[in-house]
């Protein structure tokens, strides 16, 4: 048995510098371009999916959908809210360079990097981890 990993496209807050969090955004057109080469890839290397795994956010959805269809495979596909990406709270849709000069780049350093420390409204690392850590574990 075999993980494989994959990351959403570039979405438009990617593009913008924002942070993103649980807020639902499109792919670009490069993250579409992204999504269909990785597509590409896993179907050059034989990978064959019995069964797909994406958060509730529409970019992963999208990405996971332009792999499969360029691997030209329909695996049953299972969606769940503990794979969301991390929730940024109250910084989500705010520029980073613009949260930096608002609050202090040591303070946004501090949101995004520390382990235990979250940004107002969201979750720190730890509290994702242990969002996320048992549905790998279980799942």
């Amino acid at each position: 048995m075999k993980l494989v990993l994959v990351r959403h496209g570039q979405s438009i807050y990617n593009l913008q510098n924002k942070f993103t969090g649980w807020k639902d955004i499109d792919l670009t057109n490069l993250g579409i371009n992204e999504a269909i080469k990785a597509g590409q890839l896993l179907k050059k290397y034989n990978f064959t999916f019995d069964l797909a795994f994406s958060s509730l956010l529409k970019r992963a959805q999208e990405t996971l959908s332009y792999i499969l269809e360029e691997m030209d495979q329909q695996p049953k596909i299972q969606y769940d809210i503990a794979l969301n990406e991390r929730d940024y709270g109250d910084l989500i849709g705010k520029n980073k360079a613009e949260a930096a000069d608002k609050f202090g780049p040591e303070q946004v350093q501090i949101w995004r990097r520390s382990y235990d420390i979250p940004p107002p409204g969201g979750e720190s690392l730890k509290m994702t981890c242990d969002r996320t850590l048992p549905y790998f574990k279980n799942i």
